[in-house]
């Protein structure tokens, strides 16, 4: 078995493209689409390929976009288990304006799966007949899925000694916290909303990030916080590394992902906390590097973490 596997429940194709303006009522002449395997633990899986991970992505999917999802990763060289569902596999659209840069991004619900669906992905990973070290689950769930389908998860991880990773938002963020995981990574507007706190300073962020570490809700809390860098807390300290500025290609599209991925890949091989954030805000500035879903590519993560600042440690106010 593979040491690390990314679940995605909710999958896409994604679609990229970009016109000179957006406008309502008119016709909008776009450049060549171009097609991505997507959704949170899909995008994981290929940027941890890209590293030479020993990964394999788990998704559920059906439909023909399910099948293009399934040979677009084929074609990246991505180990994968798809379970097939009923439902068509959504399909996300993004827009680059390309008079001014700015991204608009159109994200689909997702075909609506059946209680046998999500249960046989649950009896699926617990009957593996060998634990990965790592499982990495990521991203919104569809509908019909319990929005503590994360949170299960938990205890059959712990079960087998395997160490949760969970990014996502709202109720299932929620709930896996209470269930408590090896690693979480929301954004700062994720974290406000579960925690329902302003979280106005650097110093708000880093206190929060470490509160959830000593509550026992995640081991280790990886908030990102966009163009001001990111947080990473553990039982041994918090650190904060500001983000790097790149020339962004089209959008920040799947940055999140390469964080986590790289993040979780240097993690894996043994870096100290404050080495595994620098790679994590390397691979999030890469992204940008890198149109539409295309993400992170090795050689400029490798090339832009030694650009990235040793994380400064934070001290909580006395």
């Amino acid at each position: 078995m593979p040491a690390l596997i990314t679940l995605t429940l909710n999958p896409a194709l994604d679609l990229a493209t970009s016109t000179d303006r957006v406008a309502p009522t008119h016709k909008l002449r776009c450049s060549p689409a171009q097609r991505f395997a997507g959704g949170g633990g899909i995008n994981v899986a290929r940027v941890l390929h890209r590293l030479k991970a020993d990964v394999q992505a788990w998704a559920l999917a059906g439909g023909a976009a399910g099948t293009q999802v399934r040979q677009l990763l084929a074609e990246e060289g991505v180990a994968t288990t798809i379970q097939p569902i009923a439902g068509d596999t959504r399909e996300n659209f993004s827009v680059v304006e390309s008079s001014t840069g700015q991204e608009f991004r159109f994200v689909l619900p997702g075909p609506t799966l059946q209680a046998a669906e999500w249960q046989a992905c649950l009896e699926a990973l617990a009957a593996l007949p060998h634990a990965p070290r790592w499982l990495i689950a990521s991203g919104s769930l569809p509908p019909g899925v319990p929005p503590d389908f994360y949170a299960r998860l938990a205890p059959l991880a712990r079960a087998r000694g395997t160490r949760l990773v969970v990014d996502s938002s709202g109720l299932p963020l929620a709930a896996a916290l209470q269930a408590g995981v090896a690693l979480v990574k929301p954004s700062l507007r994720e974290l406000r909303e579960v925690l329902q706190q302003p979280l106005a300073s650097a110093t708000d962020w880093c206190a929060a990030a470490q509160a959830l570490v000593h509550a026992g809700q995640a081991k280790i809390v990886a908030l990102s916080v966009g163009d001001q860098g990111a947080v990473l807390a553990t039982r041994e300290g918090v650190w904060q590394a500001p983000a790097l500025h790149v020339p962004a290609a089209t959008g920040t599209t799947g940055a999140g992902d390469c964080f986590l991925a790289a993040l979780v890949w240097a993690l894996d091989r043994g870096d100290a906390p404050a080495e595994a954030l620098r790679w994590g805000v390397a691979a999030g500035a890469a992204a940008l590097l890198a149109p539409g879903t295309a993400l992170a590519q090795a050689a400029d993560m490798q090339r832009l973490v030694h650009s990235v600042p040793a994380p400064v440690a934070f001290t909580a106010p006395s």
